[in-house]
């Protein structure tokens, strides 16, 4: 019996998991990856939390403020609304934010502004830092956007488990050239219909990878 169900499982789950890719608004099954090796935040960067903050094992969502936090409340908030409060739910989801010293007031702001709206704040990380240390890190990343002179940009972008860089590159469902390595939080548009979209893609893509690692130990104890 228990063979039967495995089989049957095993014949369901492709034709599952091609449904639910073809849910997508672009064309890739998986996300793809624009750069591999990045480096790590820095431990000896504070966190607003006190707690040391790494990327490694967690699918984040990197932005850099700079000094400009104040200024960038709207943008946070259109990433709260559109990705964090879809996402959080994900034990091994963040959002982290660099931001320059001597802006953990600014911080401890936006924060109290957006717990209001937000079930649960514990995903939302903000990590401080020199100007200097801000700009080489983000200078590390060999991204085409680049930081303004307060060490702030609108734009993020996502690492996965394994601080790779995923975007979209290659071709659309329309067939023309496309390379996206950051969402602009100017725009709640392009959150909702295509950051939305993408982080959906690497979450489902850990999700099956751990239940096809789970039915692999079932049949191994067969």
């Amino acid at each position: 019996m228990k063979k039967k169900i495995v089989l049957i499982i095993l014949f369901i789950f492709p034709i599952v998991t091609y449904l639910i890719f073809a849910s997508a608004k672009h064309n890739s099954l998986f996300l793809p990856t624009l750069s591999e090796n990045n480096k790590e935040i820095p431990k000896e960067w504070v966190s607003n939390s006190d707690e040391i903050i790494l990327l490694k094992d967690k699918i984040t969502v990197i932005g850099f403020l700079g000094s400009k936090v104040l200024e960038s409340k709207g943008y946070l908030f259109n990433l709260n609304q559109k990705i964090y409060k879809k996402y959080y739910g994900f034990y091994d989801f963040q959002m982290v934010m660099v931001v320059s010293e001597g802006q953990e007031e600014a911080v401890k702001q936006v924060i109290s502004e957006l717990k209001p709206i937000t079930e649960d704040m514990k995903g939302w990380k903000f990590v401080f830092a020199s100007p200097d240390e801000i700009d080489a890190y983000y200078k590390s990343f060999n991204l085409l956007g680049k930081l303004d002179e307060f060490q702030n940009t609108t734009s993020v972008f996502i690492l996965d488990k394994d601080l790779k860089h995923r975007g979209r590159k290659g071709t659309d469902l329309r067939g023309k050239k496309e390379y996206k390595e950051s969402y602009n939080t100017f725009s709640a548009s392009e959150l909702h219909n295509e950051m939305t979209d993408d982080v959906k893609i690497i979450l489902r893509e850990y999700r099956l990878a751990l239940k096809r690692n789970k039915e692999k130990l079932y049949l191994n104890e067969k």
